[in-house]
This record gives structure tokens, C-alpha cells and sequence, in this order.
């Protein structure tokens, strides 16, 4: 897998509110990202605990696209994701272990756009994201994620 990297984090303290934008976060296995909504357990599906809540990701190359191909504008810190990324197919790595800097985590399945997804963003953003929409992770060693890590295989 070629390298790619962390181009933003982001984080919310409760379901709902708006994400914040931060330099570095502290991932912890079993739980997610320190100070984020699922971490704290008041996301909005904190009531169904799963490893694949602990941590998303999304290529900044698929807001490009949606900007591109759908004519909607969407942040970084409106997608609802926790990492944005630059270079790396996140769909390829369903099933595979990787590291972000150096954490390590497992991707667990597509993190497909929802209607409560669109519903706290625009118009659109379900069809705009489909297949496209990122990652859900399981975070297996804990440690910092930092904007500007590299994201790996493992196997370099």
C-alpha cells in the first residue's frame, strides 16, 4: 500500500455538536479517540458498542469529489469522521491492519453515508458519499495521532 497521510483530525464532545479540528488525539484501544463523542459513550449509536465506533477515516480525495461531481461543498470537520487522509484507498483496507503514525488499527467495514449523516450536513451528501464515505477502524495500540503522520501497511 503506498503511504499516505493525515491531513486533519477531528473530534466531537457529545452527539450531534459540531467537530472539532485538532493537531494530535490520543487513540486508546477498546475505547476510541480521547474527547471524542464515542469515547466519552455519548454518541448517537453509543448504545450499541462496537470496535467499528472507535475511529473513522475519510479521503480528503472524496470531498473533492463530491465538490467535483455533486456540486457540494462539505469541510473537512463536516464529514463527520474523525481522520481525513490524503493518498491512501481506504476502501482497500476492509479487513487489513495499517498504522496512522504509530497507532495501529484494523479496518472493519465501509463507513457509508447515512441519512443522519445528511441530516447534520446538506442535501445530497447520502448519494454524494456512497462508496466513498471512509472507514471504520479498531483501534489495536494506543498512542497519538498527530496531523501530518504517515499512514502505512505495516510492510515498509
Amino acid at each position: 500500500m503506498p503511504n499516505g497521510d493525515v491531513i486533519s483530525i477531528h473530534i466531537a464532545p457529545k452527539e450531534s455538536a459540531p467537530m472539532e479540528t485538532v493537531e494530535e488525539v490520543r487513540a486508546v484501544p477498546g475505547r476510541g479517540l480521547q474527547g471524542d463523542r464515542y469515547y466519552l459513550g455519548v454518541g448517537a449509536f453509543s448504545h450499541k458498542p462496537s470496535p467499528k465506533r472507535e475511529i473513522t477515516l475519510i479521503e480528503g480525495e472524496s470531498l473533492e469529489a463530491l465538490q467535483r461531481d455533486y456540486q457540494i461543498e462539505l469541510k473537512p470537520d463536516e464529514t463527520r469522521r474523525n481522520i481525513v487522509t490524503r493518498g491512501v484507498a481506504l476502501n482497500h483496507l476492509v479487513s487489513k491492519e495499517f498504522t496512522v503514525g504509530s497507532v495501529r488499527l484494523r479496518g472493519i467495514e465501509l463507513c457509508e453515508p447515512c441519512s443522519y449523516l445528511e441530516s447534520l450536513t446538506k442535501p445530497g451528501v447520502k448519494q454524494g458519499l456512497i462508496h466513498r464515505g471512509g472507514l471504520r477502524a479498531q483501534i489495536l495500540t494506543e498512542g497519538i495521532i498527530r496531523v501530518g503522520d504517515a499512514i502505512t501497511d505495516g510492510a515498509v
